[in-house]
């Protein structure tokens, strides 16, 4: 077994235990950074009534938490199921170097856990999303964006 495999195997270790403690779905992640695993997660959708808290998001925070910073360079993730599209968000604003994916989404597809709709949704215009959108008083929500502009002290991300 290879040392990607290894780490493959905790993240369905995540995934087995998650799923077995009535946590949530069968989704499971870890996060390496120089052969250690810094982080750690499994689906607790269902546990923490929380529609975020799918396996790579919880690993991503725990391992956030862990290394004190909102970044994850120098990281590899491997996750026991390719990304859906806001695990996939998830990961590209935390930006590790690489991600090992078990499953895929037809194999997720197959058990009920289908994020389809959810890439068909995007290319639509707004008002015909299943969810329409609206923007709603672009003149007041700006004022944040104009003053984070100004700001002399932020944390650039």
């Amino acid at each position: 077994m290879t040392e990607q495999e290894k780490y493959m195997q905790e993240a369905v270790n995540a995934a087995l235990k998650g799923m077995r403690n009535n946590e949530g779905g069968p989704f499971g992640c870890v996060i390496v950074k120089e052969g250690k695993i810094v982080g750690i997660g499994n689906n607790k959708v269902t546990s923490t009534n929380d529609p975020t808290a799918h396996a790579e998001v919880t690993a991503i925070r725990d391992a956030c938490k862990n290394l004190g910073s909102f970044q994850l360079e120098g990281c590899t993730v491997y996750t026991s199921c390719e990304p859906c599209p806001m695990c996939l968000g998830a990961i590209y604003w935390a930006r590790p170097d690489k991600v090992y994916y078990g499953s895929n989404q037809v194999d997720a597809a197959n058990i009920g856990f289908d994020d389809e709709f959810i890439y068909k949704e995007i290319p639509l215009p707004y008002s015909e999303r299943s969810i329409p959108f609206e923007q709603l008083a672009p003149e007041i929500a700006i004022k944040p964006f104009e003053e984070w502009d100004k700001k002399e002290d932020k944390t650039e991300y």
